[in-house]
């Protein structure tokens, strides 16, 4: 008869893992749920979901098609300069491409009167795309309605 004992090592990471999950779950109870649309079997867009549910926020996803992505970011007032592979609704704003969650935040607590964030292409390191341990230099840009969209927020180079 063969016993499985947990080692200390597995106590500690797994009291650490019950300890995080009200903090996660309350965190997702206050901020509004996110909706992202995405292109069919893009790694990226599945990662940067994964990212926003890690960072405690509620998210539904599902898949639209070449058009009807496009007219999608279109319909939210995103300008063809800010597109990226994904799209994402919060609260009445739009969210394209690999926002972070701190500035999906910012976002939300400021309540500007523009029509989102975006962050254009997919630089690598943006949440989604690798490690943001070893990023190249990006910027997540604040889409007015008046289609300009200035710096809300820069990351360097990591």
């Amino acid at each position: 008869m063969s016993r499985t004992f947990m080692g200390r090592r597995e106590v500690i990471v797994a009291a650490a893992a019950i300890a995080v999950l009200p903090l996660r779950s309350a965190r997702a109870e206050t901020e509004p749920p996110i909706h992202a649309v995405k292109g069919r079997g893009c790694e990226c867009c599945e990662a940067w979901v994964t990212y926003l549910r890690d960072e405690g926020f509620m998210v539904t996803d599902e898949v639209a098609l070449g058009t009807m992505l496009v007219k999608y970011k279109l319909d939210l007032g995103i300008p063809e300069t800010a597109f990226s592979c994904h799209t994402g609704k919060v609260d009445g704003y739009a969210l394209e491409g690999h926002v972070p969650a701190d500035d999906i935040r910012r976002l939300l607590a400021e309540r500007p009167d523009a029509v989102g964030l975006a962050v254009p292409g997919m630089p690598f390191g943006s949440p989604g795309m690798d490690s943001e341990d070893d990023r190249d230099v990006y910027d997540v840009l604040l889409m007015q309605r008046d289609g300009t969209m200035p710096v809300f927020t820069s990351y360097p180079a990591a």
